[in-house]
């Protein structure tokens, strides 16, 4: 049997498949193939640097502000701890968050997550006493003794 135009070879069949999709979309008409969210991911469809069609990843916004939500209500929660005790329960908590979440494609989200997580820290340490307790030049000045983890990719999906 000789194969179509759009079917699948041997070699590269999911490939082949994308690119199918690809091109059915665009005979019919319509712009970029649907997102849809699976296991706290957006999946979207993108071009590589080079031209090509590839799906790729990022975090769920549901999830995203899901995630945040539950995290600023910890750091108000225990923000009259000690500091030392609050930072080396969120680097767990944030290295467990990176272990899921942080695959290709995802690092933009990542560091925007970090950087919220920063963001309501440094209001919650700011509502400790009566007066102001950091600015936040001071606050980073306190984050290179205390630090939090810092994000990096632990999945390459390619």
């Amino acid at each position: 049997m000789e194969q179509g135009k759009f079917e699948p070879t041997e070699e590269g069949s999911a490939q082949d498949s994308v690119i199918f999709a690809e091109q059915n979309r665009r005979a019919r008409g319509e712009c970029k193939p649907e997102t849809f969210d699976f296991l706290g991911f957006t999946f979207y469809c993108s071009k590589t640097r080079k031209g090509g069609f590839v799906p790729k990843v990022q975090t769920s916004r549901k999830k995203f502000e899901q995630k945040v939500r539950a995290y600023k209500n910890w750091i108000y929660d225990n923000r009259n701890r000690p500091m030392r005790e609050i930072i080396k329960e969120l680097n767990v908590k944030l290295i467990g968050h990176y272990r899921y979440y942080s695959v290709t494609w995802n690092f933009r989200k990542i560091t925007t997550f970090l950087h919220r997580v920063q963001q309501f820290l440094f209001k919650a340490m700011n509502r400790r006493g009566c007066r102001r307790a950091y600015t936040w030049n001071g606050f980073v000045e306190m984050l290179k003794y205390y630090p939090l983890a810092k994000p990096k990719t632990y999945y390459c999906l390619y």
